[in-house]
């Protein structure tokens, strides 16, 4: 027999003009869309019931025509770091992984956009899990929401980053109307200046960002600082090489006081070579921006080593030198495989 309430509509992902337009093709006040936005956004809800000031024959509708969200924290393990990988299962059975990190009283979020990625970068274990769906603006949303509920006793993340599983301008149609409800005033509200979008290089869904205004930080996954690397490392390079990319990254919007982030994870005898420092340079001189060397979280089942401490420190004071704002990242949660490009959410068995 099937299970109808799978196909239900999420309500959650929907902005307070669409909530109007539903409820009131259905007779009911157009003021009670108001009502619902903030039980689905300010209050966390899993369920129509907790909807105490909905009228029941509303609530009785909405049961019968919609699901709130079917993400759920199903395990959460702590790194003695303080950091804790929550894996969330998903209303169709998948599953996917996230990451909050504190640091004295804050707390950073890290959450995924897809199940899975489709592009396969040589240091990321998400890439071999492949790619399975995109996730909804709803289940994006719905990682934050589980968390502030059921972890942060109700508060907020400080910052929140799509640095999770999946690339999040590969599904930049989810993506923008989740940034949207994520900064909505009246709403979520986390600050746009506290969110990060990373990419590994998608030139369009960078364009599209920009022109969607949502006023969220950019950052870019590099890798490497030249075309014939960057492409061996990151196959999407070989679709937008590094100029197009970097032209991509002046062109976005920056208010006085922002930058673009450059991740570059530094790989033992791959790309932390005095040349490969110097064409950094060359490549991000342009842009104003500042750099993150990442320290490779090492993995079996992948085929590289992390870079020396004291190359890491030539890099960064080479780049210190030449102008640039440069910080060093020790990632966070790799006790629990929480670490940058370690999520997996199981898929591979380990």
């Amino acid at each position: 027999m099937m299970d109808n309430k799978k196909e239900k509509e999420e309500l959650r992902g929907k902005n307070l003009v669409e909530l109007e337009a539903i409820l009131q093709r259905a007779g009911f006040e157009g003021f009670r869309a108001k009502q619902v936005y903030q039980w689905l956004y300010c209050h966390d809800i899993r369920n129509f019931e907790e909807m105490k000031n909905i009228p029941p024959a509303l609530r009785a509708w909405l049961v019968e025509n919609f699901s709130v969200g079917g993400v759920q924290i199903i395990q959460t393990l702590t790194d003695a770091d303080g950091s804790k990988k929550i894996l969330f299962s998903l209303q169709d059975g998948l599953h996917i992984e996230g990451v909050l990190m504190p640091k004295g009283r804050r707390w950073t979020l890290c959450i995924s956009s897809q199940v899975g990625c489709r592009f396969a970068c040589a240091f990321c274990l998400t890439g071999r899990v492949h790619f399975r769906r995109n996730l909804t603006a709803a289940e994006i949303i719905d990682q934050v929401q589980c968390a502030r509920r059921e972890i942060l006793n109700g508060e907020s993340p400080t910052n929140i980053v799509l640095m999770g599983m999946g690339e999040p301008l590969d599904n930049i149609n989810a993506l923008i109307p989740a940034l949207h409800l994520l900064t909505a005033p009246q709403g979520i509200a986390i600050p746009t200046r506290r969110i990060t979008v990373s990419t590994a290089g998608v030139v369009p869904g960078i364009r599209a960002l920009a022109e969607a205004k949502t006023g969220v930080n950019l950052a870019i996954s590099l890798g490497a600082a030249n075309d014939t690397l960057r492409s061996r490392l990151m196959p999407i390079n070989k679709k937008y090489p590094l100029p197009e990319l970097i032209k991509a990254c002046q062109k976005f919007p920056l208010d006085n006081r922002r930058r673009i982030t450059f991740e570059y994870i530094l790989l033992k005898g791959v790309n932390d070579s005095t040349r490969d420092m110097k064409n950094l340079v060359s490549l991000l001189q342009p842009v104003r921006c500042k750099i993150n060397l990442l320290c490779f979280n090492e993995e079996p089942r992948l085929p590289f080593k992390p870079s020396t401490p004291e190359t890491i420190e030539r890099f960064r004071d080479y780049l210190t030198e030449k102008g640039f704002v440069v910080a060093v990242r020790y990632s966070m949660g790799r006790g629990v495989k929480g670490a940058c490009g370690q999520l997996a959410a199981g898929y591979l068995n380990g």
